[in-house]
């Protein structure tokens, strides 16, 4: 297949999320107020809690089986190599730059946690839908691509925090990268405040007894007295307890995920809700109708969210240049050896479009709901709408170019 019929198959499914993009920053604007910041949260919950899983489970349900779970080990995998090295080029960005002590945690969270459910979600279906796809026949592709980003998207959602009201932004659920970013952010602007009492003759002894919880005693800390290990345990495990809800670390689409794999491993379910001939094929007819609106709303919300940036702020343009760099040009040149790597070795197996998937892993652009983390601390707000907005407005031309390249690659 040739390089011209490549790059329109990547281009055109690009051309599509930025219209589509567009008209959700139009609907945003003071002007028109359709979709405005309560109207985004409302969808975003619809989104959340019933499109998100209704697409995640449909698609699980009818390409996973035992023997496909087994395969598709390497993708979690894969996610954590991102966030290991975007870690690491993110660090080095903040010490070359000097970042701001209260920007170093946003910077580290846009090089490590990339965008692996929404725009994977977007994109993969429509390449598979182009003439030019060398992924096979379209109703297949999109069928796979769905399954695979599908699982992306769960593991994302195993990673990713369960925003609450502020009163209760202590109890967050998280686990792995949304704990991650959020911690990061957390410690960063922790510093910051740090500094400043500091420079104000607070003592760093009165600033770590302030970030104690209410019940530490001070005694703890006074002269050289020795508290046993236990104690300090003790004191770990309730504050952990007293930190997460557990009730609230299985998020809805990893509910999804779970009834998915359910359905899709257990020949019994398989047979009764999948399939022409299934007696409850209904429910999964229903389900499927409910996932049809998760992409177009996705989109929108997507492009209401850019519009907090178009205000823009007084970040160094040399942060926003070295996240475009890590993103989409050090992660993606890694994502190659690492990808290409493992296939060499036969951890991957050889299907084109699950390449494809880990491949464009590590060429999407920033996750929006870092957004959200610094709206929680209240801190670095206009910085990080700033840096999306550039980070999704070059990853159009971003996007386009890696994704025919990697096409070309695994075709």
């Amino acid at each position: 297949m040739g390089l011209q019929d490549l790059f329109i198959a990547a281009s055109v499914p690009v051309l599509k999320v930025l219209l589509v993009t567009a008209v959700g920053s139009f609907l945003a604007t003071d002007r028109i107020d359709i979709l405005g910041e309560d109207a985004r949260k409302h969808l975003n919950n619809v989104v959340y809690f019933v499109f998100n899983p209704a697409l995640v489970c449909t698609n699980l349900s009818r390409t996973i089986t035992f023997k496909s779970v087994v395969s598709l080990w390497f993708m979690p995998l894969n996610i954590l190599l991102t966030v290991v090295i975007g870690s690491a080029l993110g660090r080095a960005i903040i010490q070359i730059t000097k970042t701001p002590s209260h920007l170093r945690g946003l910077i580290l969270g846009c090089c490590a946690a990339g965008n692996l459910g929404t725009m994977l979600l977007i994109i993969v279906p429509a390449i598979c839908q182009e003439k030019g796809s060398p992924f096979g026949a379209p109703d297949v592709c999109r069928t796979y691509g769905l399954a695979y980003t599908s699982l992306s998207m769960a593991v994302c959602s195993s990673f990713k925090f369960l925003q609450v009201a502020h009163s209760t932004v202590k109890k967050i659920g998280a686990i792995c990268l949304w704990s991650y970013v959020y911690n990061i952010i957390r410690i960063s602007l922790s510093e910051s405040t740090a500094e400043v009492e500091n420079g104000f003759g607070t003592t760093s002894q009165g600033y770590i007894a302030k970030l104690l919880p209410e019940n530490s005693t001070p005694e703890e800390f006074v002269g050289n007295v020795k508290v046993p290990i236990s104690s300090h345990l003790k004191q770990l495990l309730n504050t952990i307890s007293s930190s997460f809800d557990f009730r609230k670390l299985l998020a809805p689409s990893t509910i999804g995920v779970i009834v998915g794999f359910v359905i899709g491993v257990i020949p019994q379910i398989r047979r009764t809700l999948i399939g022409e001939n299934a007696p409850l094929r209904v429910i999964q007819d229903s389900a499927t109708l409910l996932s049809d609106g998760a992409i177009p709303s996705l989109t929108l919300i997507m492009g209401g969210n850019l519009m907090k940036g178009i205000h823009g702020s007084e970040i160094q343009v040399s942060l926003i240049a070295g996240i475009i760099v890590v993103r989409y040009i050090v992660l993606p040149l890694s994502g190659i050896v690492i990808v290409k790597g493992a296939v060499h070795f036969g951890l991957v197996h050889s299907d084109p479009l699950y390449q494809f998937i880990l491949l464009l892993q590590f060429a999407v652009p920033p996750a929006l709901n870092i957004g959200t983390i610094t709206q929680l601390f209240g801190a670095g707000e206009s910085e990080c709408s700033i840096i999306l907005l550039w980070s999704y407005a070059l990853a159009s031309v971003s996007l386009t170019l890696w994704s025919t390249f990697f096409m070309w690659l695994v075709s």
